[in-house]
């Protein structure tokens, strides 16, 4: 499985995944991270919040982000740099959030790209933000 190398890579190419977030996802992100907030596990507590809910980690989100860098666009062999987040709104158990990245910037120099990152829940933004990442270049 390879990636898209550098010199295949253009301003304003775009790719996205859609994950619906399960309970057991949440409970997986948790145990996996070590984020144990009940505002994400004990729907008792998450109700006495203003979200009156349980919601999903902001990072799962990231996660998904991660998941196109790493899978579509650019694809494997794609190394992570830097990622800025901005949390918007919360993402609940059964939405469908679709990461999307969008090429904005290339580095030919240093082999980086510099990609929007977003992700939506009916087409409303809750996750935004911008992330780095090196790229093989063809013959690397």
């Amino acid at each position: 499985m390879t990636g898209l190398n550098f010199e295949d890579l253009s301003v304003g190419q775009s790719a996205d995944m859609t994950h619906v977030v399960t309970a057991a996802a949440i409970e997986a992100f948790a145990e996996v991270s070590g984020d144990t907030n009940p505002v994400h596990l004990d729907e008792a507590y998450a109700k006495t919040t203003a979200f009156q809910e349980r919601i999903a980690h902001g990072m799962l989100s990231g996660a998904y982000i991660s998941a196109v860098l790493g899978t579509r666009l650019p694809g494997p062999g794609a190394i992570y740099l830097n990622q800025s987040l901005r949390f918007r709104r919360p993402v609940r158990i059964g939405d469908a959030v679709t990461a999307r990245v969008t090429v904005q910037a290339l580095d030919e120099r240093r082999g980086h790209v510099t990609l929007a990152t977003l992700c939506l829940v009916d087409g409303k933004t809750v996750v935004e933000g911008e992330a780095v990442v090196m790229v093989p270049r063809r013959g690397d």
